[in-house]
């Protein structure tokens, strides 16, 4: 009677009780992060109407997300969330609640070779984070977390600190290293095993039909049972490696897609958004069997705008009816889904009642991917140290669906750097203006661009001639920004700065 008796328990270990909820001590805590995925890229619609209603667009039509629908549907959705244009400046932001201009990190890490660019700063970050940083995952450990990462890492180049999650924080590390895409998202490929860009710690699954996207998953979901069997609360930052090249099509959604009007490489892009969300529903649905669900607060986000091979880069395109992409100055570029609930909404759990979130709702507010860093710590009643500078601030009044006129209405992007899609350049969102300053003069020889997004959305309109006054304020405050995050400038051919200048 003993043994069946252990067995049984053995099957419903600590806090999992078979599916029962568990009013936690602490709240657990997911960041899921997708790579290049754009705020279009999605069934979700993100943009709204004049009412401020979310409004459908063609490519929410070709996109099939039934669990970022499920998500969006049980908490609140931010159609003005902002990423940076490329992918380690935000991953590095995301841990350090701190913008590029001030981490220093403001160009994709390159695993192999110093990318600062022709006329770049060629002090900038590019070992990226190392072991002395302050880190969310370091903070959250202090807390009592288990701290779990998954999936894609690029934090640093090969042979640093930062190229293992490990030294950043992390108690686990399963498939983070220092290269930003798969070498193969096909478990028959071994998931590029003999390239630069193998993921590894997945050798269990190699030779199998199971896509990265799965393999991580339930690699992610391992994770978790081994919190709950420890009674320890997890923070999991689960980053697919998904949507990001090579545009590799899953087999088991390629049928969705076949008869589109678009090219195969959007096709397969297509399967991989659909594998993303069956990953996320993976997730939800494991959170709920374990019981874990109403205590597990959700982020969901990319990394920076869509890179969906779709139109050209600073056109209507990939971001259809935003004007441009990955890399790219304008909104296209920079504008990412966000969505922030409980894995399983109940008014009755404690940890909800102290961070509400109320279901199906749109916050208009601006924010960013710095303001994770305080809102997670925040939410596991952890502190910033007096030491570490901090950009973002904490959203629990956004997330309430209520506004918060103490939050910052402003993003600043930071770039100084070559080759991509947009060169040298810096850009300020502040209320309903934006300005775009490229170092280097554009072909009609200015160096300035002005857009006023409530009513022009899509940046077809530069009022940088038309508005001097305007041009004048915005460029003093992205320059005053600039130098109070003590930022980097490129250089010209004799090494001196080349710095903002009002016009």
């Amino acid at each position: 009677m003993k043994t069946i008796l252990h067995l049984l328990g053995a099957l419903c270990v600590a806090s999992i009780t078979c599916g029962s909820p568990v009013h936690a001590a602490a709240p657990n805590i997911v960041i899921f992060l997708v790579d290049d995925m754009g705020v279009m890229d999605t069934s979700v619609p993100f943009l709204t109407d004049a009412t401020g209603a979310p409004k459908l667009h063609p490519l929410n039509e070709w996109y099939r997300t039934p669990n970022m629908e499920r998500l969006a549907k049980q908490g609140i959705r931010f159609p003005q969330f902002c990423a940076m244009s490329v992918c380690s400046p935000t991953r590095v932001s995301i841990l350090t609640g701190q913008n590029p201009a001030r981490h220093h990190v403001t160009n994709w890490i390159n695993p192999d070779t110093n990318n600062h660019g022709p006329k770049g700063p060629r002090d900038w970050n590019w070992k990226g984070l190392d072991k002395n940083d302050t880190t969310l995952p370091k903070l959250l450990r202090q807390q009592g977390y288990r701290t779990i990462h998954v999936g894609k890492g690029h934090f640093g180049p090969n042979r640093t600190e930062g190229s293992d999650p490990v030294h950043l924080g992390f108690d686990v590390n399963i498939g983070g290293n220092s290269y930003g895409q798969p070498g193969s998202y096909y478990g028959e490929k071994n998931y590029g095993k003999g390239s630069k860009q193998a993921v590894p710690h997945l050798e269990a699954y190699h030779g199998s039909k199971t896509f990265l996207t799965e393999a991580l998953t339930l690699e992610a979901n391992k994770q978790i049972d081994a919190s709950i069997h420890d009674k320890k609360p997890f923070f999991l930052y689960f980053a697919q490696y998904a949507v990001h090249a090579p545009f590799q099509a899953n087999p088991r959604f390629a049928a969705h897609y076949v008869n589109a009007e678009k090219p195969a490489a959007a096709q397969a892009f297509a399967t991989l958004i659909e594998s993303m969300d069956e990953s996320l529903g993976m997730l939800l649905d494991h959170l709920e069997k374990t019981g874990q669900a109403e205590n597990t607060l959700v982020f969901f986000l990319g990394d920076n705008g869509s890179d969906a091979p779709l139109g050209e880069a600073h056109n209507v395109g990939s971001a259809a009816p935003l004007r441009g992409k990955k890399g790219s100055h304008y909104e296209g570029g920079m504008r990412v889904p966000f969505i922030a609930a409980w894995a399983k909404p109940a008014a009755a759990n404690p940890h909800q009642q102290a961070l509400p979130i109320p279901a199906n709702a749109v916050q208009p507010h601006l924010a960013s991917v710095v303001d994770i860093f305080p809102t997670v710590l925040a939410a596991a009643e952890g502190k910033v140290p007096s030491s570490h500078p901090l950009d973002g601030q904490n959203l629990r009044v956004l997330l309430s669906g209520k506004d918060d006129p103490t939050h910052r209405d402003a993003f600043l992007m930071h770039y100084p750097h070559a080759p991509h899609r947009s060169d040298y350049w810096s850009s300020l969102r502040q209320g309903e203006w934006k300005v775009i300053y490229h170092y280097l003069p554009q072909k009609n020889g200015q160096h300035y661009q002005l857009f006023h997004l409530k009513n022009d959305p899509y940046e077809q309109n530069d009022l940088a001639a038309k508005e001097p006054a305007t041009l004048k304020r915005m460029m003093k405050n992205l320059i005053d920004a600039l130098e109070q995050h003590k930022a980097q400038y490129p250089r010209d051919q004799e090494g001196k700065e080349l710095r903002p200048v009002l016009p």
